[in-house]
């Protein structure tokens, strides 16, 4: 905090015999320099050759990489995991299904978590391999070594340049303008609005079965579900959740689109924006966190959904009319809707049904 107070000292006000630089990056050269040794031998070769942006493009990509890899990515990994083993230890528990929101085929709670646990595993690769394609450019002002090359004609800068770069653990970008074109970035943000995506379909999903019913939540000692209704348990994770993992999705959208574009060699108007990375990271990693800890608070209420199930006989009608087509029955799916479409159908209706379409009643 010290340091930064100092290199803050250094751009609005002056510090150590400099003027103040109002430039944030000369802010830090000069810093560095008061830390040398033998200033005045070494100080010059400090920022040689580089203009700003080669300086912040490495720097921002030896940021977020690790933000993604070191932090996000290991609570990702959690919440597939955890996604996972409950969508195992339910996998027979069965369970309505509604399609437009209406009762539908059957199906069972652990094979609706195994279906997120497999786009989140899916999406956390993207960003995964997102993240390994972050590139960094070390090409002077105009992206062309010019200053390098007239300096010392004889070195291979760009070998130099792409060494040093691979060095950092970043792809090199061969070419550049000034700005390391932010391809990369966004690639980043995206693959990271694609797992939000996942997970905010995930919260909206279990805050229905939780409106339903179909999943009871642990009520914690002392916690208040509402400041008027005593009974209430909310589902105040799941809510949580959605709405940093929206406002994540706004940001990144936003950044992903606004970093990819400089006036022709060079313009500032990204550095400011790339300031809300860090914002917008955060967003992220509070909602996984808090979609885990929603997770962790519900328990499947078998028999509700076993009540729901039996009082909705119609969802068989898919397995009823595809069987009969099977048999033969060529007005089969006409039949079922005939029975089923707007009606309460009941087992017995579908009872009578194979009577009137079983060989021994022709």
């Amino acid at each position: 905090a010290d340091d930064a107070d100092v290199v803050k000292r250094l751009e609005t006000d002056g510090y150590g015999g400099y003027a103040a630089t109002n430039h944030d990056v000369k802010a830090v050269e000069y810093f560095i320099r008061l830390h040398l040794p033998d200033e005045d031998t070494q100080g010059p070769w400090v920022h040689f050759g580089l203009t700003s942006e080669d300086v912040n493009n490495l720097a921002h990509r030896l940021c977020l990489g690790p933000a993604v890899t070191d932090v996000l990515v290991p609570a990702i990994r959690e919440l597939r995991d955890a996604l996972a083993d409950d969508a195992r230890r339910h996998r027979d528990l069965p369970m309505l299904a509604r399609t437009h929101g209406q009762p539908a085929t059957p199906t069972t709670y652990g094979k609706e978590l195994a279906v997120y646990a497999a786009r989140l595993g899916r999406a956390l690769g993207r960003l995964e391999a997102a993240t390994a394609g972050l590139s960094g450019k070390l090409a002077g002002a105009s992206g062309t070594y010019a200053a390098h090359r007239a300096a010392y004609p004889d070195v291979d800068w760009r070998a130099f340049s792409e060494s040093f770069v691979e060095s950092l653990g970043l792809e090199h970008a061969g070419l550049s303008t000034q700005v390391n074109p932010c391809d990369d970035l966004a690639s980043v943000f995206d693959a990271l609005r694609g797992v939000n995506n996942v997970l905010r379909d995930l919260d909206l999903d279990m805050w229905l079965y939780v409106s339903d019913r179909y999943l009871g939540q642990e009520a914690k000692a002392g916690e208040t579900g509402s400041s008027t209704m005593p009974h209430k348990v909310n589902p105040i994770d799941f809510e949580n959740s959605e709405g940093n993992l929206t406002k994540a999705n706004s940001d990144l959208t936003f950044l992903a689109d606004y970093v990819t574009t400089s006036r022709l060699q060079r313009d500032l108007s990204d550095s400011t924006v790339k300031r809300n990375v860090g914002a917008a990271l955060s967003h992220c990693l509070i909602g996984y966190r808090k979609a885990a800890a929603g997770l962790e608070k519900v328990t499947p209420n078998a028999a509700l959904m076993r009540e729901d199930l039996e009082a909705n006989p119609e969802v068989i009608g898919e397995a009823v009319q595809t069987i009969l087509r099977r048999e033969g029955d060529t007005d089969a799916y006409e039949r079922i809707k005939e029975l089923t479409r707007g009606e309460r159908a009941t087992l017995s209706d579908f009872r009578d049904l194979f009577e009137e379409t079983s060989p021994s009643s022709s």
